[in-house]
């Protein structure tokens, strides 16, 4: 037997072994891994807008977050550039009401959108004018910080998919 016929059984072994701890690895569970297919999360915002508000009290703030990933997550929180507060909010039975979180289902989405769940901005600092950018830092359980640039578009604007 050669040497080379020899060191093939051992090379096989360690490729095989190097395979199995790649995927053994963690990424520290920062959730900025991209959830490739280890059941985290997989994060996009699409759509976002503020429409210029009527007033200089509060404002509304849409988008769609969709999870491509094997599992949930929950929005918590989120901050604003123009809102001393931003609240979510869930509309039932035609009823706004202030909630805690939302969950984004495993490849599904999450749609905050006029007459649904939504987001309010409360202590505006400016009023947000047509043609300006708000900017939003949504603060999910699990993956952590996203910052998304909404634009601010006309007061009967409505976003089409």
């Amino acid at each position: 037997m050669t040497a080379a016929r020899r060191a093939l059984p051992a090379l096989a072994l360690g490729a095989v072994c190097a395979l199995a701890l790649t995927g053994c690895s963690s990424d520290g569970g920062d959730g900025k891994d991209g959830g490739k297919g280890d059941g985290r999360p997989e994060l996009k915002v699409s759509g976002a807008y503020v429409p210029q508000p009527p007033t200089e009290e509060m404002a509304g703030g849409f988008l769609t977050i969709r999870n491509s990933g094997d599992s949930a997550d929950k929005l918590t929180s989120v901050s604003s550039d123009v809102a001393g507060k931003v609240e979510l909010h869930e509309t039932v039975d035609q009823q706004m009401q202030r909630v805690k979180s939302l969950s984004v289902p495993a490849h599904g989405e999450l749609e905050l959108g006029r007459g649904g769940n939504h987001l309010m901005l409360m202590d505006l600092e400016r009023k947000p004018t047509k043609g300006q950018t708000v900017t939003f830092v949504l603060h999910f359980q699990r993956s952590g910080a996203v910052t998304v640039k909404a634009p601010v578009e006309a007061t009967n604007y409505t976003h089409r998919k």
